[in-house]
């Protein structure tokens, strides 16, 4: 009989910070401009961080990125259940509500690039936000997965 994997039988505040960070699948998703209209609504953008490198999908100073980005926010245990702007597919909202990860996850299929080939990424999806004025925003508004 196999045993569970770590993930659905240790609780998000148990895991140490290294197993948590491996939940991320690199999608790049959290790292587009959200226009949030409050109730729970949010429009994700096509408009990445300046740090979010559009060919990797990945931040380009993530260890300083709080405090090169102002509002770039950590995903954290604490603080996941909050964050009601993070995609329907992210491994962090998923485990903390108690879902399975979908199968192209990297934990699951042992394959990172997986993701890339379920087109879960905002690989050849983005515009860097230097080329976007702000008050364009609305207009970079893009619906990526079905509404929940």
């Amino acid at each position: 009989m196999n045993a569970a994997p770590w993930w659905e039988t240790t609780a998000p505040q148990a895991m140490s910070e290294a197993q948590w960070e491996s939940l991320c699948d690199g999608c790049g998703l959290c790292c587009l401009h959200k226009i949030d209209e409050g109730g729970g609504v949010v429009h994700y953008t096509d408009v990445a961080c300046r740090l979010l490198d559009p060919l990797t999908a990945r931040c380009r100073d993530y260890a300083q990125r709080e405090t090169q980005v102002p509002g770039c926010e950590r995903i954290t245990p604490d603080n996941v259940a909050q964050l009601h702007w993070l995609p329907p597919t992210c491994a962090y909202r998923l485990i903390a509500a108690g879902q399975p990860l979908p199968d192209w996850h990297p934990l699951i299929c042992g394959d990172a690039r997986r993701v890339h080939g379920a087109i879960r990424t905002v690989i050849g999806r983005v515009v860097e936000e230097r080329r976007v004025r702000r008050k364009d925003m609305v207009h970079r508004i893009v619906q990526w997965w079905p509404r929940a």
